[in-house]
């Protein structure tokens, strides 16, 4: 669980170095952006390897329905996270649709997940999200883009389609199928 809370701290560290030390973070130019990336690089790994490697401390049983509340919930995120990368008329709906989409992910595999290691991980990085989301609406003021390139929406389509794929491939190669019942 160490490894894991080690992670979760070098994430949320690396991604508010900005925030803390703004100072600091400018006087390191783009070099600072190769150290961040580094530092959420391996507070990713951290928290994989912690996460798989805790030992199942059961907290409470989710019901067998919330799977299909999950599963809702991640297409939703999928959505959300390709508007953040798309580039169309979708990415100017909304402010931050890939921080949205890390709270929505998060609040999904809450529902599903009722172990220790499971409650820390996802609910650090919903907080994290939240606290950001709330830090960057402080710190700045936000308009809403002018999107002239249509064309791109079809971007966001396959950006959704691919983003849910890899999610469902990566839950299959850990050996976790992510659909309810038994695969």
């Amino acid at each position: 669980m160490l490894i894991l809370i080690a992670g979760i701290a070098l994430w949320i560290g690396a991604h508010a170095f900005k925030r803390f030390a703004p100072d600091r973070r400018a006087a390191l130019g783009d070099k600072g952006k190769g150290l961040v990336a580094l530092g959420i690089l391996a507070g990713l790994v951290l928290m994989i390897i912690g996460y798989r490697s805790a030992p199942f401390i059961g907290i409470w049983s989710p019901p067998e329905f919330f799977t299909h509340l999950n599963n809702l919930l991640m297409l939703l995120a999928v959505v959300l996270l390709a508007m953040s990368v798309s580039k169309g008329r979708m990415s100017g709906k909304m402010r931050h649709p890939m921080l949205t989409a890390v709270k929505t992910w998060a609040l999904a595999h809450l529902l599903v997940n009722g172990d220790l290691a499971s409650i820390v991980l996802f609910g650090a990085m919903l907080g994290w999200a939240v606290w950001t989301v709330i830090a960057i609406n402080k710190a700045e003021t936000w308009e809403k883009p002018v999107i002239t390139d249509t064309d791109r929406d079809w971007r966001f389509l396959l950006a959704s389609v691919g983003f849910f794929a890899v999610m469902t491939a990566g839950h299959l190669v850990l050996g976790v199928y992510p659909f309810g019942g038994e695969g």
